[in-house]
């Protein structure tokens, strides 16, 4: 019998059209049956300057044929060398310990070990993570097990591990968040080891937006009650709210930062775990049983460091900012326009990502609507993958202005055909 695919978060007893791709440019998709689409929300939140950039596609190939893997357990590699220390350009100074992974999910999991390790070399037994409602953070077990409980993990949860949840800070309610998580800070029975955070912007929960001043709050809390402070920016990182990284906004800097996606540029993966000095000391030692015991056969990956020293260097060389704040400032200007449907709610903004709900502000990524909006944007040659009834616009920042039109109009389509 033929092998067959099995897609991610794809449910193939649906019959849907699987269309196949056969080459990509900025922010152009092209297909076997000579259909050209706009990918609006970037390859799912990794492409940031585009699909084949020239200079990642450079450097990938350069590395390639020089090291392409090496064991990156007591060795180590040009790339991942000028990798940490061109880093030092982007993250604060106190996040100078860099360890390396393969995607977001691990990324996670190695900031969650980070963390609990801290304690238990310490002498101190903490072991509770405190999360936000809603919050999604990758599809392995500890990922899973601080994201919100529903369909994404229901067949699983007898290996979830138990978290304390605080409600997701919402506008005017706030203090409801704050006083959640002072409390759980302060609980001396269990005091808890790290609150994990998306900052400033929930994805996978359904594109929902707090201030940067709240997440200045939550993390003073932490400050203040000895908790660590985990910034999973994974999404949120290389600029996606209108800063490199969110933290920025709210001027904080976390004890462990989690990167990925847009690390490479969205080319190959690569995951970057930073730690602050305290977390790696608690680490360091002569007793080989504190030794941060994880990792994975392609850490550090040298083909994959070098598209990161690419990415980083398009960073420095050409206009990403002020690609980035044109596609905000018409981000904002649609938003204005799609306000005046009636079956329209919710339109929030952060950075390049515009969200907003179809027909009902519930945003439950079972709504019944949600396959018949994906199959709309696939007819009208747009890639965009709404989270049940919320549809969400996040493109490469290399994105045309007819392209922006393109998907702008695609979308008031669909609004008119929904109504």
């Amino acid at each position: 019998m033929t092998s067959k695919i099995w897609h991610p978060f794809t449910q193939h007893g649906l019959g849907q059209d699987i269309p196949e791709v056969v080459r990509a440019e900025g922010a152009t998709l092209y297909t076997n049956d000579g259909r050209e689409i706009v990918d609006a929300i970037s390859s799912w939140w990794v492409q940031t300057h585009g699909h084949c950039h020239p200079k990642i596609v450079s450097a990938i190939q350069q590395q390639s044929a020089q090291l392409d893997q090496i064991i990156f357990a007591g060795w180590t590699h040009e790339p991942a060398e000028e990798l940490a220390k061109n880093l030092s350009d982007f993250l604060p100074d106190t996040l100078n310990h860099i360890f390396f992974s393969d995607s977001g999910s691990t990324a996670v999991e190695v900031a969650l070990k980070m963390a609990l390790g801290f304690w238990h070399n310490q002498g101190q037994q903490r072991h509770r993570i405190l999360v936000m409602d809603h919050s999604y953070h990758g599809d392995t077990i500890g990922a899973m097990s601080i994201g919100a409980r529903g369909v994404f993990n229901d067949a699983y949860a007898s290996l979830l591990f138990d978290v304390g949840s605080i409600p997701f800070p919402e506008s005017g309610a706030e203090q409801i968040t704050f006083d959640a998580l002072a409390v759980f800070c302060a609980d001396q029975d269990d005091p808890p080891a790290a609150l994990i955070v998306e900052p400033l912007i929930l994805g996978a929960g359904g594109m929902k937006v707090y201030t940067p001043e709240t997440l200045r709050e939550m993390q003073r809390i932490c400050r203040e009650h000895d908790v660590l402070f985990i910034a999973d920016e994974v999404m949120t990182g290389w600029g996606r709210t209108g800063t490199v990284f969110a933290c920025e906004q709210a001027g904080i800097t976390p004890d462990i930062l989690c990167m990925a996606k847009g690390l490479t540029g969205g080319v190959i993966p690569l995951a970057i775990t930073a730690a602050s000095a305290p977390v790696y000391d608690a680490h360091f030692s002569k007793d080989r049983a504190k030794t941060f015991f994880h990792s994975s056969s392609f850490t550090a990956n040298p083909i994959a460091c070098a598209a990161a020293n690419a990415n980083l260097q398009i960073w420095r060389d050409e206009p990403v900012q002020q690609r980035i704040e044109h596609i905000i400032r018409r981000h904002q200007a649609f938003a204005g326009q799609i306000a005046e449907h009636q079956n329209v709610s919710g339109i929030r903004q952060c950075g390049t990502i515009l969200a907003f709900e179809i027909n009902d502000a519930s945003g439950n990524y079972m709504s019944a609507i949600g396959p018949d909006l994906l199959k709309f944007f696939a007819e009208r040659n747009i890639l965009l993958r709404p989270l049940g009834n919320t549809v969400y616009i996040m493109p490469p920042y290399c994105i045309s202005d007819a392209e922006l039109t393109a998907v702008y109009r695609a979308i008031e389509d669909t609004i008119v055909h929904f109504a």
